[in-house]
């Protein structure tokens, strides 16, 4: 493990916090500490204020549960989005990657994971409940009007199977249940698929098959 003296108690409580970010380890750490101390303080406190604030006041959409400013996001008090078409993602990044592409209109519902026995992951732990609810709400309220779930997961096991599990609960009269075309890799993420492959997949969605 790497280990440096430092000459600060401050500067080694700065790295300490700094290197429990994901994916920086403790000679990241260092030198942004370091790349800080050297900006003027307005520009540090702006910096700090600004997570403090994310933290603090960030909301999750008491609808999908995108991250929101307030109590609804701003794709779903968008009245223009076809609300009766939700895309079922994994986490908000999945949410901005299908936003880049300008080919989806409809709305979205953030699991904040997906179903994983090995690392611990049950259903209850994730927000398919809320699905679920919410589309036997919309369809009790559509006057036969169809109602729409696109599942844009991963195409490993683990999507699969959260897929499948959401589909035994929704799939019936007056919904249309369906995943996007796979032109992405098998399990791919879709924060690194491009713009033009993600939007096409999700032009040309197919029906589900379980």
């Amino acid at each position: 493990m790497y280990k440096e003296n430092y000459p600060s108690k401050l500067l080694e409580e700065a790295v300490d916090a700094i290197s429990s970010l994901p994916g920086v380890g403790r000679r990241s750490a260092l030198r942004l500490a370091l790349h800080l101390l050297r900006q003027p303080q307005e520009n540090v406190h702006h910096f700090t204020s600004s997570i403090d604030r994310l933290r603090d006041e960030a909301m999750y959409c008491s609808e999908c549960m995108m991250i929101s400013d307030g109590q609804k996001c701003a794709i779903c008090s968008d009245h223009s989005r076809d609300r009766y078409t939700i895309c079922v993602v994994e986490n908000v990044r999945d949410v901005m990657s299908i936003e880049n592409t300008g080919q989806y209109h409809g709305v979205y519902h953030v699991l904040g994971g997906i179903i994983s026995p090995i690392n611990g992951v049950a259903p209850s732990d994730l927000t398919i409940s809320r699905l679920v609810d919410r589309v036997r709400s919309l369809v009790a309220e559509s006057d036969g009007k169809p109602v729409e779930v696109i599942f844009a997961l991963s195409g490993d096991v683990e999507g699969e199977t959260t897929a499948f599990y959401i589909y035994r609960q929704v799939s019936g009269e007056g919904v249309k249940v369906s995943s996007l075309a796979r032109g992405l890799g098998f399990g791919d993420d879709l924060e690194y698929a491009d713009e033009l492959t993600l939007g096409r997949s999700i032009l040309n969605r197919q029906e589900f098959r379980p």
